[in-house]
Parts: structure tokens; C-alpha cells; sequence
């Protein structure tokens, strides 16, 4: 799915099932999961929930995932997110509704996109079954939105504040768009991702620290 030729992935509704279920990547509505980063401004933290809330993109029923990200207490920035799941299992990103926000106003909506909208494409989040190599977009909107991911670990361990982890799928998530920013990402089976590290620069982590379900 990489390559200098054009990017435009066939989607047939019909392809496509209700519910996401990807072992490493399950969206069970009413579920919760906080992630914590230490930052040099303190201490950055994401809420992201799977609403029981649907949306209809290239008339494929995707699952709305609200994540919202604040640092020291305030929001900045609050995104909704929207993924389906074929017949073979891979989990497709549709795209996002983002807004960056600053004492409460929105200052910017940079990063939001949406497949089939001005030429954007969908992408796979998660491979059916993952295997070392595997390379992919996972979304597509030229200059806006170009996030791209490997796999480069299978059985991989795992230790953060939820717990510890074993059986792991390791990724590295790139974008041509953002030459410096490269992450390694842990995703654990009947949890999904568990752990990115920040890979230039700092080593930082953030780690997911609870799980609540309805």
C-alpha cells in the first residue's frame, strides 16, 4: 500500500462489518482509556472514549472515537475519530473531525479530514494479521494528512501503569509531511494500543495508565 504510484484504495460498502473486533485494536462502545505523557509543560493527558455514536463515510458505517487531549487540566485539543472494520479484520481510518483549542476557543482545525472529501483517502490502522514488514497508510489527504506505519515487532512485552503485557504488535508511524516525528506504538491484544514512545529527540512515553468500561 506504499509506493510512488496513485493512492486510491477501492472501499465497497458491502466489505465492511458492523462492529470493530481486531484483536489489537478493538472499539467496544462505552469504553474509556487514559493515556499520560511527561512533558517538559507538565503532563499531557488523553481521554479517549468509543461513543455508541455512528458515521456514514463512502456508505461505510464507521465508529465514532472521542479523544481528547489536555495538558495540566486544559483541553487543547478534542478530535473525533472515525474507523470501520472489513470482512478480513483490517481496521480502516476514515478520518477525523480535529480542533486545536486555546482558553477554550478553537484556534485551529489543521489535521481534519475526511475520505472521500477533496480527493482523501481512507487508510488501515490495524492489518487483520500484522506480520514484521507490513508496511501501510493509514490515512491520506495530500499535505494534510499522509500517516503512514510499519510493522517491526511481533510478541513484544510491554510494562505501564494499566499493567503489564505480553504478545504485542510494534509499529513505526511516520508521516513525509513531518520528517521529525517518528514513533514506536505497542498495541496488546484484547486492549489495543498500550504504549507509544517518541523516537527523535526525547525517548518520551505515553503510556496508557487505566481502562473503564460502561
Amino acid at each position: 500500500m506504499l509506493g510512488g504510484g496513485l493512492y486510491d484504495p477501492e472501499i465497497d460498502p458491502a466489505n465492511f462489518v458492523r462492529h470493530v473486533t481486531n484483536p489489537y485494536f478493538p472499539l467496544v462502545p462505552g469504553t474509556t482509556m487514559i493515556y499520560e505523557k511527561v512533558t517538559d509543560e507538565g503532563i499531557e493527558r488523553v481521554e479517549v472514549t468509543v461513543t455508541d455514536e455512528t458515521k456514514e463515510i463512502l456508505g461505510v458505517t464507521c465508529t465514532v472515537v472521542r479523544d481528547v487531549a489536555s495538558l495540566n487540566g486544559e483541553v487543547e485539543e478534542d478530535t473525533f475519530d472515525w474507523f470501520a472494520q472489513d470482512k478480513e479484520g483490517n481496521v480502516w481510518y476514515f478520518g477525523e473531525d480535529t480542533r486545536e483549542l486555546k482558553d477554550g476557543r478553537v484556534v485551529s482545525l489543521d489535521g481534519a479530514w475526511e475520505a472521500g472529501v477533496d480527493h482523501a483517502r481512507p487508510g488501515i490502522i490495524m492489518k487483520a494479521k500484522p506480520g514484521v514488514g507490513d508496511a501501510y497508510r493509514q490515512e491520506f489527504f495530500l499535505g494534510e494528512a499522509e500517516d503512514m506505519g510499519k510493522v517491526i515487532g511481533l510478541n513484544q512485552s510491554v510494562s505501564v501503569p494499566f499493567g503489564n503485557f505480553s504478545g504485542c504488535v510494534q509499529t513505526k508511524d511516520f508521516s513525509p509531511i513531518e520528517p521529525g516525528h517518528l514513533e514506536h506504538k505497542y498495541y496488546a491484544p484484547g486492549v489495543g494500543l498500550v504504549l507509544e514512545v517518541s523516537i527523535h529527540g526525547n525517548g518520551r512515553r505515553t503510556e496508557l495508565v487505566s481502562v473503564t468500561k460502561k
